[in-house]
């Protein structure tokens, strides 16, 4: 196997972290939605915490982004 096949295979298997946020922020937001529709009340209180998960999911979903533009590019 020679480099750039490599760096192809790589980058194919750093992109996977993409679809796996994309997975948990559907995830995320429909656990929600869920608890939201059966206890309306507590709804508020849970929202800082919903925003939060949705940031840190999406930075490791753009990390795994940003390393494979590195395999492919940079390296």
């Amino acid at each position: 196997m020679d480099l750039a096949t490599a760096k192809l295979i790589g980058a194919g298997l750093a992109a996977i972290g993409t679809g796996a946020a994309a997975i948990g922020v559907g995830n995320l937001f429909g656990q929600f939605l869920q608890g939201a529709l059966r206890n309306p009340s507590a709804a508020d209180g849970q929202f800082g915490r919903l925003i939060f998960g949705f940031a840190v999911t999406e930075a490791l979903g753009i990390f795994a982004l940003l390393i494979a533009f590195l395999l492919l590019f940079a390296i």
